[in-house]
């Protein structure tokens, strides 16, 4: 099993799972998402946000991908 790095955050009841995916890689972000959310078995989060590289690097300096807890993607965030 490999070590990964993660940060949890919450703001205005909310809490996600942080991962800085320019210093590693998640293969499947939406199965991570499903393995930590529970709170009585995981880590207990509404899910994971990966902080990624830009799409367009003149445009941004990162960029956000949002998972939920049962693993589906999420277009928004407003408290990530």
């Amino acid at each position: 099993m490999a070590t990964l790095r993660f940060t949890k955050m919450h703001g205005l009841g909310n809490d996600y799972v942080y991962i800085d995916a320019f210093a590693q890689s998640v293969p499947v972000p939406a199965d991570l998402a499903r393995r930590v959310s529970p709170r009585h078995t995981g880590i207990g989060s509404d899910g994971v946000i990966l902080i990624c590289p830009p799409s367009r690097p003149q445009k941004a300096d990162c960029r956000m991908e949002m998972y939920n807890a049962d693993g589906s993607r999420g277009e928004m965030c407003g408290n990530g």
